[in-house]
């Protein structure tokens, strides 16, 4: 009989190290070392940690852009190996075809799978109207804001079904009130699809914005140093920053961020809102 317990994570990170191999060294450079981290199906985890921690290089191994130099990662208990539709992938810059409509560009992957026209044309109008870009359809992307260009980039990844959303500081480069309408928008899209998402970030106050729980990576090589759950009630809008329980997770995943300068113990410490 299965039970919660047994049920396998959406993703199961497992004794995991990766090295590169720097072009003036002939020593390899460890950037993650032993990471262990398991993200619950339908939970959006947010990883913060300092500059140089291996944050984008950890969510490109889940997302299969890169082999791991030694342990395992697993999607639905099986071993990640290449790319998969099912592992969606946002990155910091933009990755839209310039040279295509924003309506070809959602229709791209679809396209690439098969998906017959008219199947196609529903995907497109669906999530064209989910992102609030229904009236630019036809527009090019050099004819867009770089916060509807980033819309664009969700619509795409959207429409291919992925059942993981893996994203790596998507909204760097968006200044602030753009910053923080698309952070809305990746709420509400979360919470109408029930995706996984993990979600990179530099920014504390957008971690705890959008997420279930915080995962602090230490210092290079970059290990789990801590897990801080967000017990910030949803849904959460602009007014929910104004709260002493949003405020009491800044303080504990700030205090994790101040632990973390170091490389940490082997098992990472769960902390609670109060530590």
């Amino acid at each position: 009989m299965t039970t919660a317990a047994t049920v396998p994570a959406k993703l199961r990170v497992r004794a995991l190290t990766h090295q590169f191999q720097p072009m003036a060294s002939t020593e390899p450079l460890t950037v993650l070392h032993d990471v262990d981290l398991e993200i619950p199906r339908g939970a959006f985890v947010s990883i913060i940690g300092q500059s140089g921690c291996g944050k984008s290089t950890l969510l490109r191994l889940m997302a299969g852009l890169l082999t791991p130099t030694a342990g395992d990662i697993l999607h639905d208990g099986r071993p990640v190996r290449g790319l998969d539709a099912k592992l969606g992938f946002v990155f910091q810059q933009d990755a839209v075809f310039p040279w295509l409509t924003v309506e070809n560009n959602v229709a791209y992957g679809p396209r690439c799978r098969g998906v017959p026209a008219a199947e196609r044309e529903a995907l497109v109008a669906r999530w064209c109207e989910a992102v609030g870009l229904t009236a630019f359809r036809r527009a090019y992307p050099k004819e867009l804001s770089g916060g509807m260009r980033k819309r664009v980039d969700l619509a795409r990844v959207y429409a291919n079904a992925p059942d993981v959303l893996l994203m790596d500081e998507p909204f760097g480069a968006l200044d602030v009130q753009t910053k923080a309408t698309m952070q809305q928008t990746v709420l509400d899209l979360w919470q109408r699809t029930a995706t996984t998402v993990a979600f990179v970030t530099h920014d504390l106050e957008e971690a705890v914005f959008l997420s279930d729980r915080v995962v602090v990576l230490s210092a290079r090589p970059g290990r789990v140093a801590a897990i801080i759950p967000i017990d910030v009630p949803r849904p959460r809008s602009a007014e929910t920053r104004l709260g002493d329980a949003f405020a009491a997770a800044k303080r504990a995943v700030w205090h994790a961020m101040q632990s973390a300068q170091s490389p940490p113990a082997r098992a990472p410490v769960l902390l609670t809102q109060e530590e």
